[in-house]
């Protein structure tokens, strides 16, 4: 896949491989690659396949909200280094990432069209969501973008939103917002189905305390300077898998399987900082300070809570051990 990282460089680069045909565009911030953008990737696809021309897909760096409200910027489900790895997987011929900026924001819904994707990128078909919104307050929708689009001869398709039925019987969209909110309820295997993958947090490994070996459970200690959304406080089934950079931890093959933990050890005192840790079950991992970590969250097992002793806490986490192992099996593909 091809990433396109600056915008005055477009025509030039986008011009000879597509010609006359134009490619297919889609446009978003596809923040999780979940199942909904899965479904306007594949369309996408599809299209250019018909059509005989390449993919292209666009994304924003960093969020818009970065930029307009600093204060309200969400925590993302994929940085841009795994973003860029799932949509590749997906089929993504070539990616544009714009860099995010007061000047792009304000341009009109019709000025981002015509001044920007018309001269610049020239799409023949662009594929989109019901819910796509473009140009400067949002004021851009996919009715629009078909108008304004009809006068230069550009196709525009409309997906319609994708919702799928959880264990429980309650639908639910597929969106980065809803899944937001179901890891941070501590929700990972719903998650898992809106995300169609387990979802990946991935940071550098840092000493700990060394109390998990003390207890008989070492663990890795993660970073916690992520700008990844983190699950709620709990313990988690999942898999693990060790990498030597940033880039190796979004590539899929997260085999090693574990039991996560996510809080703050009040067992030893009140004051402690938020850790992030994971014990492998097959007791590998040593010497793997500054590499990197990726954890796949599978299923929750238990929320956290203060134990009276070590002694009891270790009592517990063999028992989380022995959950993990059976969530893990039953999970197998």
């Amino acid at each position: 896949m091809k990433i396109i990282r600056r915008a005055q460089n477009l025509e030039q680069t986008l011009a000879t491989p597509y010609g006359e045909k134009g490619c297919v565009l889609t446009i978003g911030n596809f923040d999780g690659v979940h199942i909904g953008h899965r479904e306007i990737i594949k369309l996408a696809r599809q299209q250019a396949s018909k059509k005989g021309t390449k993919f292209v897909a666009m994304t924003f760096e960093p969020h818009p909200v970065a930029i307009l409200r600093p204060d309200k910027v969400p925590q993302v489900l994929t940085p841009l280094l795994l973003k860029q790895h799932l949509l590749a997987e997906c089929g993504v011929d070539a990616l544009i990432v714009l860099r995010d900026t007061h000047e792009l924001l304000r341009l009109s819904a019709e000025d981002f069209f015509f001044e920007f994707l018309v001269k610049k990128v020239r799409p023949s078909v662009v594929v989109e969501g019901e819910d796509f919104n473009f140009g400067a307050g949002r004021t851009g929708n996919v009715n629009m973008l078909s108008q304004i689009g009809a006068r230069k001869g550009i196709e525009v398709l409309e997906v319609p939103l994708k919702k799928v039925q959880l264990a429980g019987g309650q639908m639910v969209r597929a969106s980065s917002t809803t899944i937001r909110y179901m890891l941070e309820s501590g929700h990972v295997a719903e998650a898992r189905i809106l995300l169609g993958r387990a979802y990946r947090l991935a940071g550098k490994i840092v000493p700990g305390k060394g109390r998990g070996k003390e207890l008989g459970f070492p663990t890795l200690n993660m970073d916690r300077s992520t700008k990844q959304v983190i699950p709620t406080e709990g313990v988690y089934a999942g898999l693990v898998e060790i990498a030597e950079s940033e880039e190796e931890a979004c590539k899929v093959g997260a085999q090693k399987m574990a039991v996560f933990s996510i809080g703050q050890a009040r067992t030893f005192g009140d004051e402690h900082p938020l850790l992030i840790e994971a014990h492998l079950l097959d007791g590998a991992g040593n010497n793997c300070f500054g590499k990197w970590m990726a954890m796949d969250f599978v299923q929750h097992i238990r929320r956290q809570h203060k134990f009276k002793s070590g002694r009891e806490l270790s009592a517990q986490i063999a028992k989380d051990c022995e959950r993990a192992k059976e969530i893990l099996a039953m999970n197998e593909h």
